[in-house]
């Protein structure tokens, strides 16, 4: 390919300036850092936000000096590695062409960034349960989408992974091809707030709920449900409720649809299926939020199954912090819904199979209980038409 000299000088140049001040470092302050949108669309995260995650990691990722490494990879490095990866799922060798930094290491590099991150970001925007408050999650749900008394939303997806050696068929689902289960509940703003990562793909169906951590609190009662409130506009008091889709067992605290065919012959049981379904797609919309931003979700994930189970982990969490508009100027999520009919069709999220059954007569009682609201005090003048 021919170059006249014209071009020659500046190449060269930029060479030099290379291997002087690191390729990092001339990608940010050269190329980024002056440029919002671009900083955002490289890295998913703003300038503010990026440095606020490294201020965290920064002291357990710093490596010192030696005799063989003279100068380290520095931590805001790994961590645009690692963020990199995640918003868009390159290959290890893509990304050494990039960073100039060996396909091998970057491998250690994203498994160490992940596991630190993961440590370092839970607590602040994945925390415990019994630290949230679930009478306003409810008091959103009722406001936004029309649902009294739920809390929360609940579904699963198989992440599509590559075939881990050694594995057998552990991690083969019933789509053929090799996964990793997530669980997860949302809010009424599409953030998490519950996840379960890391079964088998092989056990895609409601089994994976009830052998949760959270599945088990709430057969046992120690979830910590708000106490029976009475609907509004109504003389009923009903038990606070997660809604669900098929997969899910009908519980009294876990509200699912009417079959198909009985909401065929029924309009009540339809109207209500409508209303359940109406509340229970914002995790349909995280999930699509999740993937659109972070692009690795859009092929087989190429890791070994535990560093797979911390990006999943560490991804939902970057979600929530944008959901909360953390560090931005603006105050609002800058990533916002998108139709999840054709969202989720285009990545490796994939629904977890049809289960469902139930565990407890008494949810026949608050579901119909529910459905009797929603045709009467509880109606909007839309779900006729829907």
């Amino acid at each position: 390919m021919y170059t006249s000299n014209a071009y020659r000088k500046p190449i060269s140049n930029l060479f030099k300036t290379r291997e002087k001040e690191g390729f990092f470092k001339v990608l940010i302050n050269s190329h980024l850092r002056e440029n919002k949108n671009k900083f955002r669309e490289f890295f998913r995260l703003n300038y503010d936000q990026f440095h606020f995650i490294l201020a965290l990691i920064k002291d357990d990722l710093t490596l010192p000096a030696s005799n063989r490494i003279k100068n380290p990879i520095s931590p805001d490095e790994k961590l645009a590695v690692t963020l990199r990866y995640l918003a868009t799922g390159e290959s290890f060798r893509s990304l050494s062409f990039a960073f100039r930094i060996s396909h091998s290491y970057i491998s250690v590099i994203v498994k160490d960034t992940l596991s630190t991150l993961k440590k370092h970001l839970m607590p602040i925007f994945l925390p415990d349960i019994s630290t949230i408050d679930l009478n306003k999650k409810a008091s959103e749900f009722w406001t936004k989408w029309n649902f009294p008394n739920c809390v929360l939303a609940i579904d699963g997806k198989h992440v599509r992974i590559r075939c881990p050696e050694k594995t057998g068929s552990l991690f083969f689902n019933y789509k053929d091809y090799f996964s990793i289960v997530m669980l997860a509940m949302v809010d009424a703003n599409y953030k998490f707030i519950v996840i379960d990562v890391g079964s088998f793909g092989r056990e895609g169906d409601s089994g994976i709920f009830l052998k949760s951590a959270v599945g088990q609190q709430i057969l046992d009662g120690s979830f910590g449900f708000p106490d029976k409130k009475q609907l509004p506009g109504s003389d009923k008091v009903l038990p606070h409720v997660i809604v669900g889709d098929e997969a899910f067992r009908l519980h009294p605290n876990i509200m699912k649809p009417y079959t198909r065919q009985s909401a065929r012959h029924d309009k009540s049981k339809a109207v209500f299926n409508y209303r359940l379904s109406r509340a229970r797609r914002v995790t349909e919309n995280a999930f699509g939020l999740l993937s659109q931003v972070f692009r690795v979700f859009y092929q087989p994930i190429n890791i070994d199954p535990m560093t797979c189970d911390d990006l999943i982990v560490v991804a939902c969490c970057l979600h929530n912090l944008l959901r909360e508009a953390y560090l931005e100027e603006n105050g609002q999520a800058f990533f916002e819904e998108r139709d999840s009919s054709t969202t989720l069709q285009t990545n490796n999220l994939i629904p977890i199979t049809r289960g469902g059954g139930f565990t407890n007569a008494e949810g026949f009682l608050v579901r119909d209980s529910f459905m009797d609201f929603f045709n009467n005090e509880g109606s909007v003048s839309w779900q006729e038409d829907k």
